[in-house]
């Protein structure tokens, strides 16, 4: 071979070896779109899981919407003319925050601003300053794991969760059964369902992918092997 073919080849080889590298270095996302048709397929453990998301509208709230409180979030109440009454409370699993002088106050499902009008009024008597503020401390972050984990049932966080991390919290795969390249993530989308396919598997095989982060509300379907749907 002389050196005018061996210049080609040359520069053949370089490029393929830098698309190989930048191939390397990029995550590679792990999960699919299905068509909206897929969710009227799904079993009946998993319709279950989607009356139970419904019925939770502080879970369905997505998470660039206007704040809505739900259970476990943590609420500071700040009354400016009398820091005194200053409180920090945590929702209650029956949605209430216990307060001095006003009692018991459903807090979940309302938004900041409404929560705030509601101890206005109910503190108004015993202030001399007309106002309270209430700011969010902490928020919980509701979803939903069903099929073959240990641990099915909702899961609350107190921040954003990948699809993995919240099917460690449902006490992780039963590896016997789950089919790990075939993980189902469903969303609500307006008035109906986005559905996605991950496939966990690479993660736990120590691959480079890319996380699929949650929402409030999703559903997390971790199918059988051979599962014919």
């Amino acid at each position: 071979m002389n050196d005018t073919q061996r210049k080609p080849l040359a520069t053949a080889l370089v490029v393929l070896a830098l698309l190989a590298v930048a191939g390397c270095q990029t995550p590679q996302a792990s999960y699919e779109k299905l068509p909206p048709q897929t969710t009227q397929q799904l079993p009946a453990q998993v319709s279950q899981q989607l009356a139970a998301a419904q019925a939770d509208p502080a879970a369905t709230t997505n998470h660039n919407d206007a704040v809505v409180l739900r259970e476990g979030d943590v609420v500071k109440i700040a009354f400016p003319g009398s820091p005194t009454l200053d409180t920090t409370q945590q929702i209650m699993r029956d949605g209430k925050i216990s307060l001095y002088l006003a009692g018991e106050v459903k807090a979940a499902g309302m938004t900041l601003a409404e929560l705030q009008k509601v101890l206005l009024e109910r503190y108004s008597p015993n202030l001399e300053r007309k106002e309270v503020v209430v700011t969010l401390a902490a928020s919980s972050f509701p979803v939903f794991v069903t099929g073959t984990v240990l641990r099915p049932g909702k899961v609350l966080s107190d921040h954003r969760i990948t699809a993995l991390e919240a099917i460690m919290e449902a006490g992780g795969f039963d590896y016997s059964r789950a089919n790990l390249k075939a993980v189902m993530v469903i969303r609500r989308d307006g008035a109906g369902y986005k559905t996605f396919k991950l496939d966990l598997k690479k993660a736990l095989n120590g691959k480079e992918t890319e996380p699929f982060y949650l929402e409030p509300g999703d559903i997390i379907w971790v199918r059988e092997k051979f599962s014919v749907w």
